[in-house]
């Protein structure tokens, strides 16, 4: 079953690249994929047929992108970048289901995935697609929206994050305040793509 999913994803990859950003060379030999920070839709589009190809491969409905998770998404991976680390807390203390919640989205929030890396948004589902907690999350049967969006560091370094979400509409309630510090950070660690998504 896998090996048929990693074939369907290398032919999404390859044709997503096609007229999508290029990969560039800086001095040192590394590869910048570059973006623009500004301009997410062709990104979001590019990951949304990834991700609806893998699910169509599975027998899943296709997802749909939802502004709000979008929304919470872009804030989510802009805030990664400003504390430097991937994780799904935000700076001011926010849980994902919060931030959809403060996005305006009224359904369940399914799952987040979250990256640190230079590699592109395909090759960061490809990641996300071998661990079984967030390929749970991009797989989730009931899912019916999604979010999706990035910031790029001037280094090149990417912040991913992608959210998904579906099921009736709930009712909304307002988040509690929150504390403007973020619970203490971690010891440092040398910084690796992360295929996380939190218990929902």
């Amino acid at each position: 079953m896998i090996r048929p999913i990693l074939s369907l994803l290398t032919c999404v990859v390859l044709l997503a690249a096609c007229g999508g950003p290029a990969i560039q060379t800086n001095a040192n030999g590394e590869r910048i994929y570059s973006l623009s920070n500004g301009n997410q839709g062709p990104v979001q589009l590019r990951m949304l047929d990834s991700v609806n190809a893998l699910r169509s491969a599975n027998g899943l409905r296709p997802l749909q992108l939802d502004s709000s998770l979008n929304a919470a998404a872009l804030t989510h991976s802009r805030d990664m970048s400003r504390q430097g680390r991937p994780w799904h807390f935000g700076a001011d203390g926010s849980s994902p289901v919060e931030r959809v919640v403060d996005a305006g989205y009224t359904k369940r929030m399914l799952g987040e995935n979250i990256s640190e890396t230079y590699e592109t948004e395909t090759e960061t589902l490809a990641a996300w697609m071998q661990d079984p907690l967030t390929r749970g999350t991009v797989m989730a049967p009931e899912g019916e929206d999604m979010g999706f969006a990035f910031q790029q560091d001037a280094n090149g370094k990417i912040w991913y994050t992608l959210v998904v979400g579906g099921g009736p509409v709930l009712s909304v309630l307002s988040p509690a305040p929150r504390a403007n510090t973020a619970p203490p950070a971690p010891a440092p660690t040398v910084p690796v793509p992360t295929t996380e998504t939190p218990g929902v």
